[in-house]
Parts: structure tokens; C-alpha cells; sequence
């Protein structure tokens, strides 16, 4: 495997869903949950990428955005 590099394809509701979750990943007792130091890299490179594709993180309705994107993600029952 070594170096070679691996592209995930997401929508745009999966990545602010995705983002959201991993900023609140982040800023909890990670201790509990990623028990391997090696884990770390990839967590920060994609919260980092998701960071930087995602133009709406900081617009005033962002709440209103993730709420919609969450609602779209759920499978109807």
C-alpha cells in the first residue's frame, strides 16, 4: 500500500454532516473514543480538508443548513 493516496467522494450534505461530527469529535475527551495516537493524522487531514471545501461553515444560517442536510441523510423509516 505504502505511499499511494486514497480519494473519498462525498456529497455536501455527507461532508457538513461529517464536519460537524468531527469538530465535536474533536473538542470532546478524545481519550475515550481514539485510543491509537496514529489515528490523529487522518482525523485532522480530513476535518482540514472538510474545512476549507465547505464555503458555508461560517454563513449566519449554518444551524438551518446542517439541520437540512441531517434530515436529507436519515432514512425514512
Amino acid at each position: 500500500m505504502g505511499d499511494g493516496q486514497v480519494t473519498i467522494r462525498l456529497t455536501s450534505d455527507e461532508a457538513l454532516v461529517l464536519s460537524h461530527w468531527l469538530e465535536k469529535l474533536q473538542m470532546t475527551d478524545l481519550g475515550r473514543v481514539v485510543d491509537d495516537p496514529a489515528v490523529w493524522a487522518p482525523i485532522h487531514r480530513i476535518a482540514g480538508t472538510l474545512d476549507k471545501e465547505l464555503p458555508g461553515l461560517f454563513a449566519s444560517d449554518y444551524d438551518q443548513r446542517l439541520e437540512a442536510a441531517r434530515q436529507r441523510l436519515r432514512p425514512e423509516d
